[in-house]
């Protein structure tokens, strides 16, 4: 570290309930504030830009969202682009097109390891109310480099989870309610950042991949040991990243969840499916009270109509991602019939195509279940519908309607 080194950047991350947390927090930092500013937060990849104006009302410094190639300034706030990785190489801002981190882009972790990577101890990494856990690997790269570690008390947090986290994986140097990170941040801007630190290359990386630049099998056997895990955007084998806290995979396209993440997303998975199949027994129930009423009536074709959709609606089967290929395979041994069928592409992190297989062989019709990127499906499924994750039960629904003729 340069002689006269201060602490002179200020990263910032935050997702549930940061909006009012941000608007607070600029209006408190003073004009002559020596130090850049560097805010990430959950923003769709469609986002008009409407967080960036709001900040910039309430602010006394200028803030901007940043933009590709643009020089650090001190004094200045930046608030990340949509649908892309706001990442501090050297003293410039870059654009990371990298692959999503924990279902997102832009996320707090690749910020938090850039800034680390390039500029050590003059790093404050501030964790702000939020769900899940991203920043809180981002913010151990940071304090593994010297920097200073702050984390929005988890009670003062609309959603504590990130809060959380954060301070199971570091030994954070500040906790404070939001009322205080003005005062805070004013008080550490400035102050000495002397001492050296030496990133690993696991982290430098990390923030590549994060950046756009290609993993491979190679690059992530040097950070990473294959598991059991599928991931859910591609569908290729996760890796878990070794002495990585919190616990992390990757696959080898770059995609990188925390386990809470992967977690999550399963049980946000079978939610939707166990809705999907719960409309489905509502219909069994509403066309056998019709098939009923249209018998009272003298109405027998009708009838028999609706008796036939009631006992196709009574042949679906759901086979969800918390289920196990052998699992499913008994399933579909126990089943005398089965008219249709919902497949979870990831099952217990085992890839379901072998079930797949089976079900087009008894001529069963279904719907997968799967990643961001359909097409990432071998070619042999190519007439399967499929309901991208994450998944609306709605369209589990409409899926099964069109893939077995229900009305």
């Amino acid at each position: 570290m340069r002689p006269g080194a201060t602490k002179d950047i200020i990263a910032v991350g935050g997702s549930t309930g940061s909006g009012a947390v941000l608007r607070a927090l600029v209006a408190d930092l003073p004009e002559n504030l020596p130090a850049s500013v560097f805010i990430s937060t959950h923003i769709p990849s469609n986002s008009p830009g409407l967080l960036t104006e709001l900040l910039a009302a309430k602010a006394k410094l200028p803030l901007t969202q940043a933009l590709d190639g643009q020089p650090i300034q001190q004094g200045h706030i930046y608030v990340a682009a949509p649908d892309r990785h706001l990442l501090l190489i050297g003293n410039t801002i870059k654009f990371g097109t990298g692959p999503r981190e924990n279902m997102v882009r832009p996320s707090i972790d690749p910020m938090f390891r850039s800034a680390a990577l390039s500029f050590g101890p003059r790093v404050v990494g501030i964790v702000l109310t939020g769900m899940l856990n991203d920043g809180a690997a981002g913010l151990h790269s940071i304090k593994s480099c010297g920097g200073t570690t702050v984390v929005q008390h988890p009670l003062d947090a609309e959603a504590g989870q990130m809060p959380l986290a954060a301070l199971e994986t570091v030994e954070v140097d500040y906790v404070t309610p939001a009322a205080d990170l003005g005062s805070l941040i004013a008080k550490i801007a400035g102050s000495d950042a002397s001492g050296s630190h030496t990133p690993s290359e696991n982290l430098r990386l990390e923030v590549e991949i994060a950046a756009g630049g290609r993993l491979g099998s190679a690059g992530l056997q040097k950070i990473a040991s294959p598991s059991a895990i599928t991931c859910p955007a591609c569908h290729g084998v996760l890796s878990e990243i070794r002495d990585s806290r919190p616990l992390r995979y990757r696959c080898q396209i770059g995609h990188a969840y925390t386990a809470d993440a992967l977690a999550a997303q399963i049980d946000e998975v079978d939610e939707a499916i166990r809705v999907a199949m719960r409309v489905m027994e509502e219909r069994v129930t509403l066309v056998e009270r019709m098939a009923r009423d249209a018998r009272e009536t003298g109405r027998h074709a009708v009838a028999e109509l609706y008796e036939a959709r009631g006992a196709e609606y009574r042949g679906a089967i759901v086979i969800g991602p918390a289920q196990s290929v052998r699992r499913a395979f008994e399933l579909l041994e126990a089943a005398k019939t089965i008219d249709a069928a919902v497949l979870d592409v990831n099952l217990g992190g085992e890839l379901a195509y072998p079930v797949a297989d089976l079900l087009i062989e008894r001529d069963v019709p279904f719907v997968f279940t799967t990643g961001y990127d359909a097409s990432a499906l071998p070619a042999r499924f190519v007439s399967v519908r499929c309901c991208e994750k994450p998944v609306d039960a709605g369209a589990v629904v409409e899926a099964l309607r069109v893939s077995t003729g229900f009305r």
